[in-house]
């Protein structure tokens, strides 16, 4: 059991990543990281998300029919969204200004429905809080990363303080689309490299 548990936790962060494997959640993962603390909180509001859902709905599991299941999930993701939106508008609102609509589309994001369906309707509330966790983790991970690289390279700094010398003439691109293309591009070709997760035609 210990064992599964396990295998359920670290595939979502190395082997099975939801952005970097599964090319899951990338709109976000590209419009978020331009800074990183905005990366920060959109990958705790995930996380928490989608591990929360996954628990509802897996205790849950056996009572909802069917036929609405779908529906049924969208109204538990969405209830979660709806506080983790208000949350962030009470304590942080510049940084809910700069999420702009990216946490309430928490509530379309593939991860989150995904890991619904494949995993919470079929497992209990142990793992599936674990898998949510992992997942929101995994997706965490290669945003921080993202971010991380685009703020200090396209500005300089990390979390507003300066990082590289004043002299170091800003990487304008970095804050740009094709800037978050170019190293989500090289994450996603560096993971599958060391996975040797390719795909077949």
């Amino acid at each position: 059991m210990a064992a599964k548990l396990q295998k359920v936790f670290t595939d979502p962060l190395s082997e099975n990543n939801p952005i970097t494997i599964q090319i899951l959640g990338i709109c976000s993962s590209l419009a978020v990281t331009t800074q990183l603390k905005t990366a920060l909180v959109m990958a705790a509001s995930l996380t928490i998300v989608t591990a929360g859902s996954n628990v509802v709905i897996s205790l849950l599991r056996n009572t909802i029919p069917a036929k609405i299941r779908m529906i049924v999930e969208m109204v538990v993701v969405s209830v979660l969204v709806i506080l983790a939106d208000q949350f962030l508008r009470a304590y942080m609102f510049d940084v809910s200004r700069q999420l702009s609509v990216f946490v309430g589309l928490i509530i379309t994001n593939c991860i989150v429905m995904g890991r619904l369906e494949a995993y919470a309707l079929q497992n209990p509330p142990l793992p599936s809080l674990i898998d949510g966790l992992a997942n929101g983790l995994g997706y965490s991970a290669v945003l921080v990363i993202v971010a991380v690289v685009r703020e200090l390279l396209g500005s300089g700094k990390l979390l507003g303080y300066a990082v590289l010398p004043a002299s170091y003439p800003a990487n304008g691109l970095m804050l740009l689309a094709p800037g978050a293309f170019i190293v989500l591009g090289l994450l996603i070709w560096a993971q599958r490299s060391v996975t040797k997760h390719f795909e077949t035609a």
